[in-house]
């Protein structure tokens, strides 16, 4: 991670934020974009960092996939990693959006994998204990 290239040339840090309401683009097919079920978003940010360019090449080799970004930008906002059940990370501040009864799609994302992984470790036990 790196600071924005619009901070570099700001002396007194304070007050100079990616920060607010933005739109995110997202990647079709991505696992983002199947959570929203959209291919473009609004979230709230408040940060003043981006990925490093010089690691993105490296980091897709290896199978993570840059699935949104900031629009006319080159600002990567979602990263994940389809290899694993759930691996999401984000710029932004789904929690900012939340509400009780309209969670942000990733946090019902995370739940969905997390009990889907719950119910393959049941499943594999109640298997085992057949087999015995």
């Amino acid at each position: 991670m790196l600071l924005l290239p619009e901070q570099y040339k700001i002396e007194g840090i304070g007050g100079s934020m990616r920060l607010g309401k933005r739109t995110v683009k997202l990647r079709g097919g991505s696992a983002a974009a199947r959570l929203y079920a959209a291919d473009s978003i609004e979230e709230r940010f408040r940060h003043r960092y981006e990925l490093n360019p010089l690691y993105r090449e490296l980091l897709e080799t290896h199978g993570m996939v840059f699935s949104g970004w900031a629009p006319g930008q080159p600002i990567v906002q979602v990263a994940e990693l389809p290899t694993h059940p759930f691996y999401l990370g984000v710029q932004y501040h789904p929690e900012f959006l939340s509400r009780p009864g309209a969670p942000s799609p990733l946090f019902a994302g995370l739940i969905d994998a997390s009990l889907a992984d719950i119910r393959d470790a049941v499943g594999q036990a109640v298997g085992r204990e057949s087999r015995s």
